[in-house]
């Protein structure tokens, strides 16, 4: 009798309804459909997820490298595509900013599912100005601007009661109405990507990937393997 032979089953937690198998559709992507310039392509996309329905089509997994070389992923929100990049808004203290300040490199996804798309972006990301920084806490909710403002973010904290504590000291000292000012360890990040991967699924696991790899003076476009 083998090790294998004696050795008890692996039970199953949850895993049947897991093995189902979903026909992607028949929608292409070919390399004469998408723009020579992927952030139109991306701004394209972003646009359709949207007239789609789609929840928070801007939602994106960001996935950094810990200082202590761990990975670790979560979801934020695209704020703005530009000519050179991504931008999003963080607490530099979190451990997504300390991440990225000790270690640039990140990738990103952008998950459509009921679309059947994705877009994978990787790319270093670097603090913006003060100056767009400023610019876009401007915008934001008086609510969101308090909540920037009271939250250490991923700092352990005793309850939540200690929080929303935090928060009615400033409400009293910033009523609706008054200027909220920008903490200094709040700020934004824009990614420049180096690659840029747009994922449309097909019948039979035959998806379509166009990739888009920076040049020195632009994008070369080519298609991968499913």
């Amino acid at each position: 009798m083998t090790v294998s032979d004696s050795a008890p089953a692996d039970p199953v937690i949850h895993g049947e309804s897991l093995a189902r198998h979903t026909d992607y559709g028949s929608v292409s992507l070919t390399e004469a459909d998408v723009s020579p310039d992927p952030f139109v392509q991306l701004a394209a996309w972003l646009d359709d997820a949207e007239s789609d329905g789609i929840y928070e089509p801007n939602a994106m997994v960001l996935s950094t490298i810990d200082p202590d070389g761990h990975p670790s992923s979560r979801t934020v929100l695209l704020r703005g595509v530009h000519s050179d990049g991504l931008e999003f808004f963080t607490d530099y203290t979190s451990r997504k900013g300390r991440a990225l300040l000790t270690n640039p490199l990140v990738s990103i996804v952008f998950p459509w599912y009921t679309q059947h798309r994705q877009i994978l972006i990787y790319g270093s990301a670097h603090p913006t100005t003060a100056e767009v920084s400023d610019a876009y806490f401007a915008t934001r909710p008086h609510g969101s601007q308090i909540a920037a403002t009271a939250s250490n973010q991923s700092q352990p904290i005793a309850d939540r009661a200690e929080l929303e504590a935090r928060v009615r000291e400033l409400e009293e000292r910033y009523p609706e109405g008054s200027d909220v000012p920008r903490p200094e360890t709040w700020g934004g990040f824009r990614v420049r990507p180096d690659r840029i991967e747009f994922w449309q699924g097909r019948t039979s696991r035959l998806h379509d990937r166009i990739r888009y790899t920076r040049t020195a003076t632009s994008w070369s476009i080519d298609r991968l393997q499913p």
